[in-house]
């Protein structure tokens, strides 16, 4: 559904921040992408939700294509058209605004009548049914994993083929992210939605994609299915905390520039 071709990605005509990425999102998947701050994954999804011409930002080699079709030169409304959401780190809402008014603003990406409408807040009430006991109050109220339960179900809103999702565990308790994920199988399992999944929480980014790729400085160092990243000495190393022999470590411990001579060869 979804390929990079070893894009590049300049900000501000000077600074490099993405070189020679390539990946792909299969019909109906979800995938991972792990990596540390500042190693290129949010200004990934920039690049296909069209947003990086927002933020001065450019796509200046390589090729975005989705479903056979180019779009890295396309501005983002004709991407969303085209069935792309992103939901973006930081849980960013219309915060004067009701729960169910937010809901509604997602849908107007697409010219509906008033009885789908109907039937896609139902819909998002399905996955996320926390929002229609709540769908009258003030969104900026909202605690921080019903805030995230609300910018999903506002791109799903939208009727999304694929839906890029940012850090939707950033600054949840364990059992909220453990909500929040199962509700991500659920949409990826019900609706055969795609999924461009962002993750710090190799964990569990882990457990739920198919398939994932590492990224470092922006690039990609390592990709695979995800259960054999899973058993990779450096992923667990440097990822999920544990050395050979189930201890854990502190990522930090490790310097950076022995953990790119192991994947890079």
């Amino acid at each position: 559904m979804l390929r990079l071709n070893n894009i590049e990605v300049i900000y501000s005509k000077v600074i490099l921040v993405l070189r020679g990425v390539s990946l792909e999102v299969p019909d109906g998947q979800i995938v991972s992408i792990l990596g540390a701050n500042g190693a290129g994954k949010t200004t990934t999804l920039k690049a296909i939700s069209g947003l990086l011409r927002r933020e001065e930002g450019e796509v200046t080699r390589g090729s975005i294509e989705f479903d056979g079709q180019r779009i890295d030169r396309l501005p983002p409304e004709d991407i969303v058209q085209m069935g792309i959401v992103q939901v973006m780190e930081g849980r960013r809402l219309f915060q004067h605004l009701t729960v169910e008014e937010n809901l509604l603003v997602g849908g107007l990406a697409r010219r509906e009548n008033g009885s789908q409408v109907s039937q896609d807040l139902e819909q998002v009430y399905h996955y996320f049914p926390r929002l229609k006991a709540l769908r009258k109050r003030t969104s900026g109220y909202l605690s921080g994993g019903e805030q995230q339960m609300l910018v999903m179900g506002r791109a799903l809103m939208a009727h999304p083929k694929l839906m890029l999702l940012d850090e939707p565990s950033l600054g949840l308790a364990p059992l909220l992210v453990e909500e929040i994920f199962n509700i991500i199988r659920k949409i990826n399992a019900e609706e055969k939605m795609s999924i461009l999944l962002v993750e710090q929480n190799a964990r569990i980014a882990l457990e739920v994609a198919s398939h994932a790729y590492v990224m470092e400085t922006g690039r990609v160092v390592l990709d695979g299915l995800a259960e054999q990243l899973q058993q990779n000495e450096d992923v667990k190393e440097f990822y999920l905390g544990l050395t050979q022999l189930g201890e854990r470590k502190s990522y930090r411990d490790v310097k950076h520039y022995k953990r790119r001579k192991r994947w890079l060869g």
